[in-house]
């Protein structure tokens, strides 16, 4: 009898990790779960991308809501989903950028050439707060209120259609526009 229960076992591990890996197929990795919703924004304190002498620390994003984009200049997705976040800028939403593991020279041009629609950007050289944020990649936006909680994170770029299926409600909903 311990024979058949040993001999069994390999195939019931490898059932098990052929049901993970079968579920993993069929999931949305933009619709990651995060740890930090419901919860503040992380302490930190960074560089200001524009201003490196400048110290930025979570205060200095002020009052919320506020969408915190994290983004990189070798990022295509990012390029792809900058003019939408200029857009977004244009009509009042706030937005706080957190340049991920960029060369800021590069990212300083970025913005001079491309347009900057965030109020503030903090430079995250060696992926600190990115890791706080839990963050896989980029580009990655969270949602933030007025008390600094974190709302909502999109994984994937930021556009018209996750403008309006998504994101626009919940920034509305947390005292936007």
């Amino acid at each position: 009898m311990k024979k058949q229960l040993f001999l069994l076992l390999p195939l019931l591990a490898f059932l098990a990790v052929g049901v993970f890996f079968y579920s993993a197929l069929f999931s949305d990795p933009r619709e990651l779960e995060s740890a930090l919703v419901g919860k503040p924004v992380p302490e930190f304190e960074l560089p200001n991308l524009l201003e490196p002498n400048q110290t930025v620390s979570q205060q200095a994003f002020g009052d919320g809501p506020y969408l915190l984009n994290v983004w990189a200049t070798w990022c295509p997705t990012c390029r792809a989903e900058h003019e939408y976040l200029n857009t977004l800028a244009a009509q009042g939403v706030k937005i706080i950028g957190l340049n991920y593991k960029d060369e800021p020279a590069k990212a300083r041009m970025w913005l001079a050439q491309l347009g900057d629609p965030y109020v503030l950007n903090v430079m995250d050289y060696e992926g600190t707060l990115a890791i706080d944020l839990g963050v896989y990649g980029a580009p990655e936006t969270f949602i933030v209120d007025s008390n600094g909680m974190i709302l909502y994170r999109h994984v994937g770029d930021v556009n018209a259609r996750v403008w309006q299926a998504k994101l626009a409600d919940i920034y509305r909903q947390a005292g936007g526009l």
